[in-house]
């Protein structure tokens, strides 16, 4: 079924608009057009913005109505060829108003095709864009019917021939009484047009988008680094002490030893170490001397000559060339085999070593930090280490305390690494439970600021978005997802003991406890020397199988006397 109305009477207009409803097409002469509900236009303006921003979403809308218009003007000069300059110029209003777009008043219009001449003053009245903007974002500070503006501008500029500029000093949008706009050759704007102009400008979002996802994807690889300078964080006594020890060692080339348990962050100090010597834009080389075979061990830190050995096809350098004016950082120093030992020494005293295979001295200049989590003096009475290889890493030893040394720095590490692995996993998460940070604070870290960081990374992954990381996400093997028992919380530390088939319930063993006059001090002295049996010593898992902190369990079996 085909409807054909008439429009030279109502809109003066050369032509008939053809609703093929079989067909499913609405065609203006030639050309086929769409109804769209304003809603949708309103919701697919609110998408933009909030996709791309404002300045993206009013060029994008700018541009397609100045395609909409040259399309348009072209359609018009097609459908009147003899017209006037007049007839043509106001076709585009005409368009408008059938579209449904706007109601077009002309206040003024000086039109001279041939020579390239145009000055036009319109009123807008009933735009559907400023309707939508002021419904979904409330009334704005600049004008807002960006797709009307791009629309005039663009039929205004095929009609004339030349580029003519529409700006809107009044609009609904703003609040006015009604929209006004007023076009003329760009080059006639007397006030910079450069901010008008660059929204008639090619943006090309995906081009930015890939590069963003490349950036995002670096900061991701770099931030997936097990240890990074800007981890170290922290204010406590402890940590601070050994920072300026650290920056005094940053003042001179001085080989420096490393000292601390496992986790506790020595490659991070190394790190920092060479960041704020005069070898910061150097190379930084690392290499743990546990993870490498023995048997490999000195080609990696010293390089190979092709043929050397079997499998030697080609010439590699090693970690110390590589290093060459930069750091060179020995993680497990203390795993070196005695030959790798004594090239070391060799190096240290001469600056010189020689690939494996080959006859040529090589010298180079490198700045040695080294670090351990054994004790290298008994190493060496133990005939393990070699003890003038000692004598010369130990110039400059720097021990690195432990976490558990350092509990205040616990909220800042913990931010630290939050901001870290949100970023990295792609997670939204919006803190930590104060019952997750005590429990933190009360954990012995036998891993250090490795462990930490891993149970953050743990608890970043399992918690859902739009939420805190509590215990069970950062503690899921232990059992101590209930809180310690409180009046408020009495119920559910019940239904947590509720009592399993064959066995009594927790009222009934607090009844023959009563039964029995078991004095309470009685009974808090055997559960806490239970839970230290339990723990093997450990007062942090002690605790916490009570409810309690580690300081608290330590005040009660001082108290009691418990072991």
């Amino acid at each position: 079924m085909t409807i054909q109305i008439d429009l030279s009477s109502q809109f003066n207009l050369p032509t008939e608009l053809n609703l093929s409803l079989d067909e499913g097409r609405i065609m203006l002469s030639d050309q086929r057009m769409i109804m769209l509900h304003i809603a949708a236009m309103g919701s697919l303006r609110k998408e933009l913005i909030e996709t791309l921003g404002i300045e993206r979403a009013r060029g994008l809308l700018t541009r397609m109505g100045y395609a909409s218009g040259v399309r348009d003007a072209k359609l018009s000069r097609k459908l009147m060829p003899d017209a006037s300059d007049e007839e043509l110029m106001m076709m585009g209003p005409k368009l408008h108003m059938l579209e449904g777009i706007v109601k077009v008043s002309p206040i003024k219009i000086d039109i001279d095709i041939a020579n390239g001449k145009y000055f036009g003053d319109l009123i807008w009245e009933h735009s559907y864009e400023a309707d939508v903007h002021i419904d979904q974002f409330g009334v704005h500070t600049e004008s807002v019917c960006w797709t009307q503006i791009g629309y005039a501008t663009g039929y205004t500029s095929e009609i004339v021939g030349r580029f003519i500029l529409y700006r809107e000093p009044e609009c609904c949008g703003m609040g006015d009484r009604h929209c006004r706009n007023v076009g003329k050759p760009v080059e006639e704007w007397e006030s910079d047009v450069e901010e008008d102009l660059k929204y008639f400008n090619p943006d090309h979002i995906a081009d930015q988008l890939l590069k963003l996802q490349e950036e995002v994807a670096h900061l991701r690889y770099s931030l997936d680094e097990e240890t990074a300078p800007g981890d170290m964080v922290g204010s406590t006594p402890p940590f601070l002490k050994t920072c300026e020890m650290l920056k005094k060692a940053g003042e001179s080339n001085v080989t420096v030893l490393l000292l601390g348990e496992t986790g506790v962050g020595k490659e991070m100090f190394a790190r920092a170490l060479h960041g704020i010597s005069s070898r910061a834009n150097r190379n930084f080389i690392a290499i743990n001397c546990s993870a490498i075979p023995e048997a490999l061990i000195e080609s990696e830190l010293f390089g190979v000559e092709k043929g050397a050995y079997t499998g030697a096809q080609h010439s590699r350098p090693g970690r110390f060339e590589r290093a060459h004016g930069g750091t060179l950082f020995l993680d497990e120093v203390g795993d070196l085999s005695q030959a790798a030992q004594a090239k070391l020494l060799r190096v240290l005293q001469e600056g010189e070593f020689e690939r494996i295979g080959d006859s040529r001295t090589r010298k180079v200049n490198v700045r040695l930090v080294a670090a351990t989590n054994v004790d290298l003096q008994q190493a060496v009475d133990a005939g393990r280490f070699r003890a003038d290889l000692y004598y010369r890493l130990n110039i400059f030893p720097i021990l690195i305390p432990s976490l558990r040394e350092r509990e205040d720095d616990i909220p800042a590490l913990v931010n630290r690494f939050l901001e870290k692995y949100t970023a990295l996993h792609g997670k939204r998460i919006t803190g930590i439970t104060e019952r997750a940070l005590k429990a933190l604070k009360a954990y012995g870290w036998p891993g250090n600021i490795r462990e930490l960081e891993n149970m953050i990374e743990r608890g970043v992954i399992i918690a859902a978005n739009d939420t805190r990381i509590d215990v069970p996400n950062l503690f899921p093997r232990l059992n101590i997802d209930q809180p310690a028992p409180s009046p408020t919380l009495g119920s559910q530390a019940a239904e947590s003991h509720a009592a399993q088939p064959g066995q009594p319930s927790l009222e009934q063993m607090v009844d023959q406890l009563l039964d029995q006059d078991v004095p309470l001090a009685l009974l808090e002295n055997k559960l806490l020397d239970r839970a230290m049996n339990r723990s093997k010593g450990n007062l942090s898992f002690a605790g916490r199988m009570l409810g309690l902190t580690r300081p608290q369990m330590a005040y009660r079996l001082k108290k009691y006397g418990a072991r």
